[in-house]
């Protein structure tokens, strides 16, 4: 076996058994994805099955601006890894709130947090988990909905950069448009997430490893070629969208304050 293959056996192993273990803990044994024929929910939706098998539902919940290989993407995952999903449109909801076609920004967000309240109901009436589907590069920058698409009750890719979630979905066996098209959220009629971001993953993967995990300051990044606006925008983004990384910050008043003092993990008995 390749190094590579490897260390994302090794990852796959870890996963699936973090998976089991934090659904566990909640008491509950099924799980939901929102399935948008993109890579990031497409490598969750197979760690999923490995970790729960028909414990597992994917639900595909399309819009007037989603593109029609989205869904034909999708349901092919389903049935090449005998994966239980169901279809949900959001359009009578985006419909029912009229937001104007040209304010992209809005639709996306809208769209996203449509989507995530979709699930959570059929989570409910699954009693089961929503799993999240955001991956390093993405918290990081801060390019998700809050509430929408980044949130979740247990999140597996939360500590994969982008480019590793290319990786891992090759170990797992996906192939075809799911591995070959261009990342997009599908928020809105020919949205790309390079597009937004200016660059693709792998430069934005390169300097984000460097700036994050390595400790690598803004002068050595320049002094290692780097352009000084994709720098720029990277630091900018990383700290202007903290907020997206924190649970709400709640004023403190008593001794013992949720999220400052009031820390137990949900693995402690009270």
């Amino acid at each position: 076996m390749k190094n590579n293959d490897t260390r994302f056996s090794l990852i796959t192993g870890y996963l699936v058994e973090f998976l089991r273990n934090e659904v566990e803990k909640t008491g509950l044994n099924h799980v939901v994805v929102g399935l948008s024929g993109g890579l990031d929910s497409a490598v969750v939706a197979l760690l999923a099955k490995r970790a729960f098998n028909d414990k597992l539902l994917c639900v595909l919940m399309p819009s007037q601006y989603s593109s029609s290989g989205s869904v034909d993407d999708a349901q092919d995952l389903c049935k090449e890894f005998d994966l239980n999903n169901e279809i949900v449109s959001i359009e009578p909801l985006l419909k029912a709130y009229s937001i104007d076609s040209s304010e992209n920004m809005r639709i996306g967000n809208f769209s996203a947090r449509m989507r995530m309240s979709v699930l959570y109901d059929i989570s409910a009436r699954e009693s089961a988990l929503v799993l999240g589907t955001s991956n390093k590069s993405e918290i990081m920058l801060g390019y998700g909905t809050i509430f929408g698409d980044l949130a979740s009750a247990i999140n597996p890719l939360g500590d994969l950069y982008k480019t590793e979630v290319y990786e891992l979905a090759r170990y797992l066996g996906i192939t075809g448009e799911i591995i070959s098209k261009p990342p997009s959220a599908d928020l809105y009629e020919g949205q790309s997430d390079e597009t937004d971001l200016g660059y693709s993953y792998a430069k934005l993967d390169e300097v984000l490893k460097l700036y994050v995990e390595d400790r690598v300051n803004e002068q050595e990044l320049a002094d290692q070629g780097f352009e000084p606006e994709l720098i720029k925008m990277l630091k900018k983004r990383i700290y202007q969208n903290q907020f997206k990384r924190k649970p709400p910050v709640i004023a403190k008043l008593t001794s013992r304050s949720v999220n400052h003092d009031f820390l137990y993990p949900r693995d402690i008995n009270l």
